[in-house]
Order: C-alpha cells, then structure tokens, then sequence
C-alpha cells in the first residue's frame, strides 16, 4: 500500500481525514472536486486537476481544475484532452514526478494566457483496477520539486478516490432504481384502480342513457367519450413511465384491455390477430381501436345478453380492420339509436373509414369497424 512509505503521523492523519470527507454521499462532479482540492493541499501544489478518461481510455473526456479562476481558464481556451506530458498517464497509467515540465521530451508547451507552471506529479486514479482517470498537480509551493512522501501521499489519496467513486456510482444506481421502482408503482396503481374506476363510472353513465330523454342521454354520452378520452392519457402516460416497458405495440394493448373487459363484463372473451398490427397502425388510429373494443364490449354487456364475444384486430391492404362478433339475442335490424353505436360510427368516418352492423351467421352481432392504418 502507498501509504506504508508514510511515517509522518500528521501527514496519516491527513489522509485519514481525506478519506473520511471522500466517504460522504455526494454527487460525483462534486467528490472529483473535492479529491483534486485535497491532492493540492496534502502537497502544497499551486495547481491541480482530475482528467477523467473517455470509454475507449484514449484520451481525457472531462478536465477538472483546481488553482484558476474562472476568467483564468476563459483565457486559456479549450481544456486539455490528453496530449503531451498529459498523455503519459493516458498511455502509460503509472507516477510520474518532474522537477521541470518543460524539459521533457514529450512536453508541448502551454497555450498563450497559461500560467507558468515548473514541477509536475501525476498518478493514475484507479476504479477496481481499471482506470478511471488521473490526477494531476503542479508546482510545488516553497519547494523545487514533488517529494517522494508526495507522491506516496496522491496514490493513497487515489486509491480512497477510487473506491468514493464506486460507492458514488452505487449509490446513484441505488437511486435511480428508487425512481424505477416509483415509477413503476405509480403506472400500476393507474392501471390497476383509477383505469378500472374511470371505466366502470363510463358503464354506469352508459347505462344511464337507456332510461334517459335524448337530450339527456346526449349530454351522458359526451361525458363517457370524455372519459374514454382520460383513459386513453392515462395509458400513454403509463407507457411513458415506463410500465416495466411491458407494452410492445398495439396487439399488447389490446390483450391488456380484454383482460380488463373480461374482469368487468363477466363472459368469455377472446381476441386474436392477423398482419402486423404492431408496426403499421398509427398512433392515432390506436387511440380510437382501443375506445372503439371498449365501446362495443361494454354495448355487448349491456343489451346483447351474451356469454362470449370473440375481437379479431387485422392489418393488411392499408386498412386496419377490427371485427368484435357475440352470440347474444342479436339486434332485431336495428343499427341506428341510443347504442353507442353512432360513436363507433362517428371513430371510423373520422379517420376516413366506415362502420357496420351485421347479422352473426350463427346468432348474436358482428360489429364491423375498417379504417386506413396511418
């Protein structure tokens, strides 16, 4: 270990409390601040910095510094990327100690408006065994040149760096999980209760519209495709958050929504699919395909007296074309009135399509709604 080489017990005790102010829970740019400003003070450097490598460890992806000011460093220009004397550490990732920066074959200079700059010690930061980045310090206040103890002191001082850094990344992922898993909660509870609640006020509002006057039974009307409406937000702000990324297109929509219609009508119901649903039909046209199933389902509870209702969903020749077929007492030739069903008409001649309702050959309705997949 480094620090071994140490004997002075006040300078320990440095690093000690160095590691001890490293260890807090920080934000990362903060606790490379924080080990760049205490390399410079355990040293006397006048100058210090942290250059943390890019993914491939080629060159310096940030450049963190210690010693200018903010007028300084505007003067100065762009920050140092990992050329010249930089780049050894880059290269080769061991101590390197200079009493004259200039004289090294590998030193470039510096750029105008840089401040002069003589003795020079860098030392790898190491995360885990590999590199992180690198600390360097320059210009040894009172003194010619970085001592051995110096040197000894930045790689102790790297090494309880190096581990800050892990627990910093830990505990970001921690967090960060923290918020997953929030996010998660919150998409399940919309899905599990306020879904199911809004949906079931829409069936009782529904309901209403048989025992109300036409004006009546407008005004209700308006309000459960206001609801249909807050229902299809609160979906895409569940898939926005996430949802376990559970949902992959429109066939998985469907299934989530029979599930939930199956819950709430009490008969069987079955969906199935044809063509590629998930990849050609608009995100417009899905808003209105999950309304349009729910409308006709919950049509199929309310007055078709049936125990099971089969969705086909098909996506071929331009048009998506949904067919929601029961086997209940059928509709005795109406198509027209207090059904729901001039929405469902209304959703199709809106995206230029067209709706039907026909006889089921073996009993019961088929509801026909066909309209351009984009």
């Amino acid at each position: 270990m480094p620090y071994h080489t140490i004997d002075d017990p006040s300078r320990l005790r440095r690093i000690l409390d160095a590691v001890l102010l490293i260890e807090k829970d920080v934000e990362l740019p903060a606790l490379l601040r924080h080990v760049v400003e205490e390399a410079c003070s355990m040293t006397g450097a006048r100058y210090g910095a942290l250059g943390v490598l890019n993914d491939d460890k080629t060159a310096l992806a940030e450049f963190i510094t210690v010693g200018l000011d903010a007028a300084e460093e505007a003067r100065i220009g762009p920050r140092p990327t990992g050329n010249g004397v930089l780049g050894l550490l880059v290269t080769a990732p061991q101590p390197l100690r200079l009493a004259r920066l200039g004289d090294h074959p590998e030193s470039f200079g510096f750029p105008p408006h840089h401040p002069p700059m003589t003795s020079f010690l860098g030392v790898p930061l190491k995360v885990r065994d590999d590199v992180y980045g690198n600390l360097y310090l320059t210009d040894k206040i009172g003194w010619s040149e970085f001592t051995r103890d110096d040197v000894a002191l930045v790689e102790a001082l790297a090494l309880a760096a190096g581990i800050a850094v892990e627990n910093t990344r830990l505990h970001q992922q921690v967090r960060i999980s923290a918020v997953y898993e929030d996010r998660d909660r919150l998409a399940r509870d919309l899905h599990d209760h306020v879904i199911q609640r809004l949906f079931g006020l829409g069936l009782n509002l529904q309901g209403m519209t048989i025992r109300a006057s036409k004006t009546e039974a407008d005004v209700l009307q308006k309000h459960v495709s206001e609801i249909d409406e807050i229902i299809g937000e609160i979906r895409s702000t569940i898939y926005a958050l996430g949802m376990g990324g559970s949902s992959r297109g429109v066939r998985d929509d469907v299934i989530a929504l029979v599930g939930e219609l199956r819950d709430l009508v009490g008969f069987e119901l079955v969906a199935s699919f044809d063509g590629a649903v998930d990849t050609v039909v608009s995100e417009t046209v899905a808003e209105h395909l999950m309304a349009t199933i729910r409308e006709a389902v919950t049509n199929i509870e309310r007055h078709a007296d049936a125990s099971e209702a089969s969705i086909v969903l098909s996506a071929n020749d331009g048009y998506c074309h949904l067919q929601v077929t029961d086997n209940g007492r059928g509709m005795d030739g109406r198509t027209e009135g207090g059904l729901g069903l001039n929405n469902l008409r209304h959703r199709a001649e809106k995206l230029d399509g067209e709706f039907e309702v026909a006889k089921n050959p073996i009993g019961g309705t088929m509801l026909i709604w066909r309209v351009p997949y984009s």
